[in-house]
């Protein structure tokens, strides 16, 4: 039997939508699942995906890709490829596998509930192409560095990190869940596939797949290269979403899913991305600073959006957010470095005297903000005061992010709000107002220094808290240069 035409067939077969006899339309799409924003469901019908495909298509496309990826990683894998990799970039990658693999995996459920709760068929097909995107993704990311688990112990927690009580996965849970697994098809297509895959993800991808080259290693970069082709077709679903609901006079309520879900990816994106482009990445390498990267491709495309859609930037956008790509992934990389021992990867502290003068010039004002920390840090390595560089307590952590509190001066005093009886705190106004947006859908989430007062971590102490975390002393995270950086720092001084 011939085969039709793509053209025979194709728009009929992706929107096909009818209304419904035999049952009611709350039963079809239940608004705890489907989400219709008092849309009536024939004005769905209009939603209309700029890329379009068939199944034919995409197993043809895909199976290339994969067919692509594992030829590389079978012939690296007869190589020390792996073994030649700057100490620092190794770090990025493995934070990298910690945070995102078993996240993607999750994320075929947040585009499964749009396969099956999306208000229109066109949606639904695009949703299920989505689908196998992410389960392809979770698991090419988890055999990725499951193959380098014999050089490199860290490279398990690819798989296991998401499951532990280690606390950037707590952080990372809050903010997954929160936007996918936990979440209505609607506002999952407008806060995953458009803030944060449109929004993040996908040029981050194109990024870390560049560096990746730059630096030789070849398996990464094709890997998140194949990854990234897909991330930019099913991450357009979020577009026409928000055109539909713009359309019929729900402008505040879309305002309001992207302006939350922005502020959440960007702590997160901060953190990881931040620490990879600045710190982790070998200087000579480097082909521009988080800085530039944000202003130039994540705000740019941002302001670009919403002003094609009629939509207006976050309200936190001038007073809060630019301002902080000055300095909010610089403390936090302080931070972790300083808690080294509670990550699964080797932070790279980034701090040679080059590094230091690429960093000032960057970000002017780098050296009087950070550098004065790093002096001391700096000194107590080069004495051999190496007690000095580890922590003893835990820091103040976020009720929304997740993420430790940092402020852009010394003593400044964090959010904090009494709710039910219990102490709330924030590290920003952003994540007050995200809190404070939905009280409901947090406020029985406890922090890691929550579960610490609350007794759950025994012993109270820090050795306890590793324990709690499923830390082990041959993955927990030490310098990744072993402190060169300090007696490179020592010479220059002598």
């Amino acid at each position: 039997m011939p085969k039709l035409q793509r053209h025979d067939y194709y728009d009929v077969a992706r929107d096909m939508n009818w209304a419904f006899t035999y049952v009611t339309e709350q039963e079809v799409f239940p608004e705890e699942l489907s989400k219709s924003f008092g849309i009536e469901n024939t004005k769905w019908w209009g939603w209309d995906e700029p890329y379009k495909l068939t199944y034919r298509e995409y197993v043809h496309n895909q199976a290339g890709k994969d067919a692509g990826i594992y030829s590389i990683r079978s012939t690296i894998a007869r190589s020390d490829m792996y073994d030649k990799l700057d100490e620092g970039w190794k770090s990025a990658v493995k934070a990298h596998y910690g945070a995102i693999p078993i996240p993607e995996y999750l994320a075929s459920i947040g585009e499964a509930r749009m396969a099956r709760f999306g208000r229109a068929a066109a949606w639904r097909n695009m949703a299920s192409f989505g689908t196998l995107d992410e389960t392809r993704h979770g698991q090419a990311q988890i055999y990725f560095p499951y193959c380098l688990t014999d050089k490199d112990p860290q490279m398990d927690w690819a798989h296991k990190t998401v499951h532990t009580n280690e606390w950037a996965a707590i952080a990372a849970r809050s903010l997954f869940d929160d936007m996918f697994t936990a979440n209505d098809a609607v506002s999952t297509a407008i806060q995953l596939t458009f803030t944060f895959e449109t929004g993040f993800t996908n040029l981050q991808f194109l990024g870390m797949s560049a560096d990746a080259l730059h630096v030789g290693d070849i398996e990464f970069g094709a890997l998140i290269s194949s990854i990234q082709t897909d991330e930019a077709r099913h991450s357009q679903q979020g577009e026409p979403t928000l055109k539909i609901l713009i359309e019929n006079g729900k402008k505040a309520e879309a305002q309001k899913l992207v302006d939350q879900m922005f502020w959440r990816s960007w702590r997160i994106f901060g953190l990881l991305t931040g620490f990879s482009m600045d710190y982790y990445t070998p200087l000579e390498h480097r082909t521009m600073s988080f800085k530039e990267f944000m202003t130039e491709w994540i705000c740019r495309q941002f302001v670009d959006q919403f002003k094609d859609l009629g939509m207006d930037l976050p309200w936190y956008w001038e007073e809060h957010f630019l301002p902080e790509l000055e300095w909010y992934h610089h403390a936090q990389h302080l931070g972790v470095w300083f808690w080294r021992p509670t990550v699964w990867w080797n932070p790279d502290a980034g701090v040679s005297a080059d590094e230091r003068d690429w960093l000032e010039m960057k970000y002017p004002g780098w050296n009087d903000r950070f550098g004065k920390y790093w002096d001391v840090i700096t000194e107590n390595v080069r004495v051999g005061r190496i007690e000095k560089t580890y922590p003893e307590t835990l820091p103040m952590v976020c009720n929304c992010c997740q993420l430790p509190v940092t402020g852009r001066s010394v003593g400044k005093k964090p959010f904090m709000l009494n709710y039910k009886g219990r102490r709330v705190t924030f590290c920003s106004e952003g994540c007050e107002w995200v809190w404070k947006s939905q009280p409901e859908r947090y406020d029985t989430h406890l922090s890691v220094v929550d579960r610490f007062l609350a007794g759950h971590i025994q012993p109270p102490n820090l050795e306890g808290a590793l324990k709690y975390m499923s830390i082990t002393p041959e993955v927990a995270g030490n310098d990744a240069d072993n402190y060169a950086w300090a007696r490179q720092m020592r010479m220059a001084a002598e």
